[in-house]
């Protein structure tokens, strides 16, 4: 028997019952809850390994939609983007935001109510204050040297 198919192409729960290297194009994008947290730019200290974010946002960033701007060719704008799929999670996960989806898959943790999937509504991520949308400033405003005085205390 299959799994029935939502509206959108999806599996019912999805996230609940594939395992991440299993999941189908749609429903590995449909993982994102856009809250646009992996598009800023981290620090990372080369002696612990400690990553840090930054409210220094990717110049693609969309600060509204938290969404990437050009997302189908980000990776030929910005060759250093990375593009997260099931085969490099694992290297990956540890500077991902700790509420991401595919982070908290991968660790075996559940997702939150607010993300799209649970909720049903793409909005609460923001309402649940779980974005970026309006706080980030874009990369080309702040020289990398002064990426520092822009470090995020709070957990990501």
């Amino acid at each position: 028997m299959t799994d029935p198919i939502d509206r959108d192409g999806l599996r019912q729960k999805f996230w609940e019952r594939v395992p991440l290297k299993n999941l189908s194009p749609k429903e590995w994008e449909a993982l994102c809850d856009g809250c646009g947290k992996c598009c800023l730019n981290k620090l990372e200290d080369a002696d612990t390994g400690e990553v840090v974010f930054t409210r220094v946002a990717c110049r693609l960033l969309d600060d509204e939609t938290c969404r990437c701007a050009h997302y189908d060719v980000r990776k030929t704008i910005v060759p250093e983007c990375v593009v997260l799929k099931p085969s490099n999670i694992a290297d990956i996960a540890y500077w991902m935001p700790k509420t991401c989806a595919y982070r908290l898959l991968f660790e075996g943790k559940a997702l939150y109510d607010w993300h799209p999937l649970i909720s049903g509504d793409p909005e609460s991520v923001h309402r649940a204050g779980q974005s970026v949308q309006g706080w980030t400033v874009p990369e080309f405003d702040v020289p990398v040297e002064d990426w520092e005085d822009h470090v995020i205390d709070e957990e990501l």
